[in-house]
């Protein structure tokens, strides 16, 4: 049974992706930086009969937080198949790039940037017993350099400054991973959900939850032949599905 760790999966998108890859038959470790969330949300997905799940208490902010889960993963497991980086923020409002207060980068590069560093690097060596691993990193549309300098795109005035930078910043480190990675079974990507009614946008997307996370589940389960280092998002080019650094 393939085993897989989901960090901000005790709702929304990250709870979605874990009862699909419960449905596929993967073990899933549910990341939660709240245990009792964390335990909460797993007891409604055993409700529905989905059982071969269990919460682990990760903070991405709190690099002990990390070594803990860390620890705590090495009791139950020797191999890791998938890691998805999900737990991401949008930070305090408004973002413009004179006013936004450094604090307010300084928070969300902690969790959407740094935090997936320290995690994938922690858990890198057992991710690396499996025949097949897999990094997702769960990215944002905004995070596109190339789409921010076309005016006729869609979301172009949309540019909360700390939360496009970050995930700019994370899609370079994502290529710099596949790179690394290169001569490897791993294949690592980075997702976009799409624009999602969720708490993170006050419901305010149009997207579904469960086809946000039915994407990060596809490059979850590539196969040998699937690609890797690639920025997909099926809501800002979905003729191809793949969008522009």
């Amino acid at each position: 049974m393939k085993t897989v760790l989901i960090t901000g999966a005790n709702k929304s998108i990250g709870f979605e992706t874990a009862r699909q890859l419960l449905q596929q038959g993967y073990y899933v470790y549910l990341g939660s930086r709240d245990i009792q969330k964390g335990q909460q949300a797993v007891r409604q997905l055993q409700a529905e009969g989905l059982t071969q799940v269990e919460p682990i208490e990760i903070n991405v902010d709190d690099l002990a937080s990390i070594k803990a889960a860390r620890e705590t993963l090495d009791q139950k497991t020797t191999v890791l198949d998938v890691l998805i980086n999900n737990a991401g923020i949008h930070g305090a409002m408004p973002q413009t790039s004179l006013e936004a207060d450094i604090s307010v980068f300084k928070q969300v590069f902690d969790t959407n940037v740094f935090g997936v560093i320290s995690v994938t690097q922690a858990f890198i060596d057992l991710l690396r017993q499996s025949p097949e691993p897999r990094i997702v990193n769960v990215t944002s549309g905004l995070g596109s350099l190339t789409l921010h300098s076309d005016p006729n795109w869609k979301y172009y005035m949309v540019k909360p400054t700390a939360y496009v930078a970050s995930k700019a910043a994370l899609n370079a480190y994502t290529i710099v991973l596949a790179y690394d990675l290169r001569d490897t079974a791993f294949k690592v990507n980075s997702v976009d959900p799409g624009y999602t009614a969720t708490d993170f946008n006050n419901h305010s997307g149009p997207g579904t939850v469960p086809d946000a996370a039915a994407r990060v589940v596809k490059a979850a389960t590539f196969g040998p032949d699937g690609p890797t280092g690639q920025f997909f998002s099926d809501d800002n080019v979905p003729e191809t599905g793949i969008s522009p650094w």
